[in-house]
Parts: structure tokens; sequence; C-alpha cells
């Protein structure tokens, strides 16, 4: 019988380290309705200060911590499923908190439209309405020019 390998079960968490716990609160509930569920306070159970959310319909945890910010940006990041019909809903949102919008990289067509923000710290989000099927039949076409979206 083969010896069954040990596969994760999901996504537990995501950390981010931040220079102000408030401002990015604001921005987790502003952009993404983030439900804050606990506040260390100034005590530290972990490495720092740290404030736990719930965000999305699948309860996603988003940890964060206050430390050093990130040097500088790349395109390290993380992405959030959003309806197509909510993308300039989105948009408002992170233009109403004055964060940095970039302009999303050449799609092909298919394979879903994304905005893309940092916060003070350097972190880049995306907010994608696509999914990793759809990409995967987009690119089983082949490619085409590609189009900003």
């Amino acid at each position: 019988m083969p010896e069954r390998v040990p596969q994760p079960r999901g996504l537990s968490h995501m950390t981010f380290i931040v220079s102000d716990l408030d401002r990015m609160e604001e921005i987790l509930a502003g952009v993404l309705g983030a439900r804050k569920i606990y506040d260390s306070g100034e005590a530290t159970f972990s490495v720092s200060e740290e404030r736990f959310f719930l965000v999305g319909e699948d309860d996603i945890w988003v940890a964060i911590m206050k430390g050093e910010p990130l040097p500088q940006r790349s395109y390290n990041h993380v992405a959030f499923r959003i309806a197509e019909d909510d993308l300039e809903l989105y948009r408002e949102r992170i233009a109403d908190l004055g964060l940095d919008l970039e302009e999303s990289r050449p799609r092909v067509d298919g394979e879903g439209r994304s905005l893309y923000f940092h916060d003070a710290d350097n972190h880049l989000f995306e907010l994608h309405t696509g999914t990793l099927h759809e990409r995967l039949v987009r690119y089983a076409a082949g490619p085409v020019p590609a189009t900003a979206s």
C-alpha cells in the first residue's frame, strides 16, 4: 500500500506586518468589508501587537501585526476574488481611502479583470474577477494580444 502523503487542508491565515495597525484596519474594513474579531491591545502573545479579521463569505483569517514596513514594492501580492459587477464599487472604495491604485497588468481576454492597490507598507493587493478554471481554459486556447483591464 502506498504511503499516505499529507496535504494541507486549505489556507489557515495570512499575516501582514504593518507600521500603523489603525490604518490597515481602515483599509481591510473599508475595501474588503473585513470584520475585526480580535485586538491584542498592547499585549504581545506572538511577535508584536496584533489584530485578527475575517474577510469574505469564507471567513478568510487575516492577521496584522505591528512592525517595520516592507522596504520596497514588488509584484508579490495577495488576491481576493470579487464579482465582476462589483469591480467599480471596489474602485470607488479604494479611491475613497486615498490608496495607490495601480494599473492592471496586460491581460488576455477571458482571464478576468483586476484592480491592484498598495497599502502604506508596500503590500500589494489584487481584487480579481476570474477563477483559476477560467484562466486555464483561456490559456489552453493559445496566446493572443493582451489588453489592459
